[in-house]
């Protein structure tokens, strides 16, 4: 399948917010957005930011522990962390979440890409100073849209 990609330098966490809410603006019930990067990152960051444009007013954390966490915002927002899934590769009870009627974000996504559709928004985050960061946003089917609307 083919994607649309854009390269986009962020120098501060605030530019961070601004890319996560032009991202939240344009995403509507059934998207899924995939996020990959190290420790530290920003993954978390991200999902926090936005979870707050899409409506979510709880306190936005890390599932690690927990898999799943699911928040009500302007539609269901799922947040999906699959790091601990590393030697399986592969949770079937999550389909109902990264299939279902809300917005799912999915932190660490390459681990379980078998189990996720090819038309979807995926954000990778290198860390290239303490606030600075280097995504790489891809974007397939009706996700090419979004990424033709960020920067560079």
């Amino acid at each position: 399948m083919e994607y649309m990609e854009k390269v986009i330098s962020i120098v501060s966490v605030d530019e961070m917010d601004r890319l996560a809410e032009k991202i939240a603006q344009q995403l509507g019930k059934g998207s899924i957005v995939g996020l990959a990067g190290d420790l530290g990152s920003g993954k978390t960051t991200f999902t926090k930011f936005l979870a707050r444009h899409l409506g979510v007013s709880d306190t936005v954390n890390s599932p690690t522990f927990t898999l799943l966490k699911i928040y009500q915002g302007n539609v269901p927002f799922y947040h999906i962390d699959v790091y601990r899934l590393e030697q399986s590769g592969k949770d079937p009870t999550m389909d109902d979440y990264i299939y279902g009627e809300g917005i799912c974000v999915i932190e660490w996504y390459p681990i379980i890409l078998a189990q996720l559709p090819e038309e979807m928004l995926t954000i990778n985050i290198a860390i290239t100073g303490q606030t600075t960061r280097i995504l790489t946003v891809k974007g397939s089917g009706r996700y090419e849209k979004i990424v033709e609307t960020l920067g560079n």
